[in-house]
């Protein structure tokens, strides 16, 4: 089995979906591994760093791609890739599978297996290769750092022989792990940390952290088999608007991640456009979840608007804003993946749809669409 790895050519991606020691990993189980030349340039990693722990280095993209038995990336392939690789292969990515219909469909009409990095189920057992789980917790840390650098002020208390300076006040909308992980960096920078999430039982975390509980009574709220919050009625979407009007006016820095798993629905919309000319001139929003809708009305997908003097910030790709342990954390999910799989007598990824985690990641397999959850909403 050969596993193929080209090199990432999505625009401004800065992570790399394998470093040298993941490499070597898997070339220690047997498995005959092949990189595309230039695979860890924006890293800095060189090719013989990979020719060291055994991979061999091909600089030809298109007979890697037709010849990998296993191709592992980071992003989802160019649809014309598709069917440029051997019939037959599984191929291992993020994948957006149910925005996607397309390249879902490219893989079923081409025959091949496809797993998908975003349906990893968020279990005990699939911790070590939960990617969305490890690139939301960088992205939490990314955008509390992105906002510190965009604020007219420090976030910390500070003592001076000038006047005391107040902390900031910092809002996160969001007690997932990106939340959660904004949470602990703004308060360790001194920042004092306001937060909301639907799932009441979010409040003991967020204040395990140091950040106050925002409290709105919004009824019967829930969560999903994976994690995730389940989707609120217009009623109480209208009492969460309403109940953080006065702490987003207050805050210094908003920090919004509310999102859906793997971009089955539109993010929802939380920050409305009175809310943002409601802040202080100086002031900074910051949208995790511009790349599936968005959380704040008027952000715009890669840029840094002003409204009022406010700061409204839809830059893409938070992960790749840390791309060295992005890429690290994302590399480990990977290896851990293949090789709780490998058979290492017969030196080969072995499928077997019925254990738990590739029966929910599997997308399509011998030419059909099998995943319940993508089938459901096509039924839709």
């Amino acid at each position: 089995m050969i596993i193929g790895i080209p090199k990432e050519t999505a625009a401004g991606e800065t992570r790399i979906p394998f470093i040298p020691d993941s490499v070597k990993r898997l070339t220690d189980q047997g498995a005959d591994v092949h990189i595309e030349t230039g695979l860890g340039d924006s890293l800095g990693i060189k090719d013989s760093d990979y020719e060291a722990v055994g991979a061999k280095v091909s600089n030809d993209r298109a007979a890697l791609l037709s010849s990998a038995d296993l191709v592992l990336r980071l992003r989802k392939p160019a649809l014309e890739e598709v069917s440029q690789l051997k019939k037959g292969a599984i191929h291992v990515s993020f994948l957006n599978p149910f925005t996607d219909n397309d390249l879902v469909d490219a893989f079923a009409a081409n025959n091949i297996t496809a797993i998908s990095m975003e349906m990893i189920p968020r279990t005990t057992r699939a911790q070590k290769m939960d990617a969305l789980s490890s690139q939301a917790s960088l992205a939490g840390y990314a955008m509390v750092i992105l906002g510190a650098e965009r604020m007219n002020k420090i976030l910390p208390m500070m003592m001076t022989p000038a006047g005391t300076i107040s902390p900031a006040r910092v809002f996160v909308l969001g007690a997932g792990v990106a939340g959660l992980q904004a949470i602990a960096t703004a308060k360790r920078l001194g920042a004092r940390v306001d937060a909301f999430d639907v799932r009441p039982d979010t409040k003991e975390q967020i204040e395990s952290l140091g950040g106050k509980y925002l409290e709105i009574d919004l009824g019967e709220t829930g969560e999903t088999s994976g994690g995730y919050a389940k989707e609120l009625t217009e009623e109480q979407k209208k009492l969460q608007i309403e109940g953080q009007k006065k702490a987003i006016a207050q805050s210094d820095l908003v920090i919004t991640t509310a999102q859906a798993m793997g971009g089955l629905r539109p993010a929802p919309r939380l920050v409305t456009k009175d809310m943002v000319e409601g802040m202080q001139p100086g002031s900074v929003i910051i949208d995790l979840a511009i790349e599936s809708g968005g959380n704040v009305e008027g952000a715009v997908p890669g840029e840094e608007i002003e409204v009022n003097g406010v700061k409204v910030v839809g830059l893409e790709n938070m992960p790749g804003r840390v791309a060295m342990n992005a890429t690290q954390m994302y590399s480990s999910n990977m290896h851990n993946l293949i090789l709780e799989y490998w058979d290492k007598e017969e030196k080969i990824f072995k499928l077997d749809l019925e254990d738990d985690i590739l029966g929910g990641c599997v997308i399509t397999h011998s030419g059909e669409i099998i995943n319940e959850m993508t089938l459901k909403e096509r039924s839709k």
